[in-house]
């Protein structure tokens, strides 16, 4: 199926995860490979604080692929050991130091979004929680110069002390950010972590709910990135486990009124699908775009 079947006023923007094993630029032609115009990597080990910076040459590379494949956007996403939110001195230590890494990473390789999970407000009020992710932002950004980098906030499922599975959180992080840490920043909506936060996008009647509260509370504008999962949990669950497109509880029929609902066709979806058998991450892709042609 070509991509370019899904061209309506604009061309839809149907991405996917890649790995960045051997090069950037491998990130970019197995995205292309599998036929994506869109796609999110790590910039670095998901899962450890040690980093090491990309070398100009890969960076060329990857910008060279990323033009001759119409690769855009493209997504950072975050560390998942950074939080912001503690007041534990030293994983605070690590977070602003990883996330200062992440923004210069970004910025050099030419992303154009980074992709943040708020963190955790453990052991103390999420006003507290929120309160020290906006000040470990502005302690990131401290010194750094203006990027075109856009930092988006992406919403959780809401187990145990997350931050982010409430708009109003989401939006509370990008008013004080505004006003103390000098970054741009948007969001990033998670369909997986929706469900199991209790919106019933599943539903047509719950996808309009959850897009009318999107609007008055974020502002859809500000919404620049759809994460396309499906959940492996329950509505309501609070269950941060993607299954694949189709085969989990939003189901095929919710992901093709999300893919065609007006207020989201022109922002990029890319798949965090699981790859349990080899052709996984093809066979969600493929299903994506089967579903987005209705």
């Amino acid at each position: 199926m070509q991509i370019e079947a899904l061209c309506y006023h604009v061309c839809l923007r149907l991405g996917i995860h890649t790995s960045v094993a051997g090069s950037l630029e491998n990130s970019a032609l197995k995205a292309a490979d599998l036929g994506a115009n869109t796609f999110q990597i790590f910039s670095s080990s998901p899962r450890m604080w040690r980093t090491s910076a990309p070398d100009r040459e890969g960076i060329k590379r990857l910008r060279a692929a990323r033009e001759r494949f119409d690769l855009q956007p493209l997504a950072i996403h975050v560390n998942y050991l950074i939080n912001l939110a503690s007041v534990d001195p030293v994983i605070r230590g690590k977070s602003i130091e990883g996330f200062r890494g992440e923004l210069e990473r970004a910025q050099a390789i030419g992303a154009e979004y980074l992709v943040l999970h708020p963190g955790s407000y453990q052991g103390r009020a999420v006003e507290e929680g929120i309160a020290s992710l906006v000040s470990g932002l502005g302690e990131c950004a401290a010194g750094m110069r203006r990027s075109a980098v856009m930092v988006l906030l992406e919403n959780t499922a809401g187990a145990g002390c997350q931050i982010g599975s409430r708009f109003e959180e989401l939006r509370a992080i990008r008013d004080m950010a505004a006003h103390q840490a000098g970054l741009d920043i948007g969001y990033c909506l998670d369909t997986c972590h929706l469900y199991a936060a209790g919106f019933n996008i599943a539903r047509m009647a719950g996808l309009h709910a959850m897009l009318q509260q999107a609007e008055e509370t974020l502002g859809l504008a500000h919404v620049r990135l759809i994460h396309a999962n499906d959940s492996k949990g329950g509505l309501g669950s609070k269950l941060d486990r993607h299954a694949h497109i189709g085969a989990g509880k939003i189901g095929r029929a919710g992901f093709r009124r999300i893919l065609a609902d007006r207020r989201l066709r022109q922002k990029p979806f890319i798949l965090e699908t699981p790859v349990d058998e080899p052709g996984d991450d093809r066979r969600n892709l493929d299903m994506l775009k089967s579903l987005a042609l209705g």
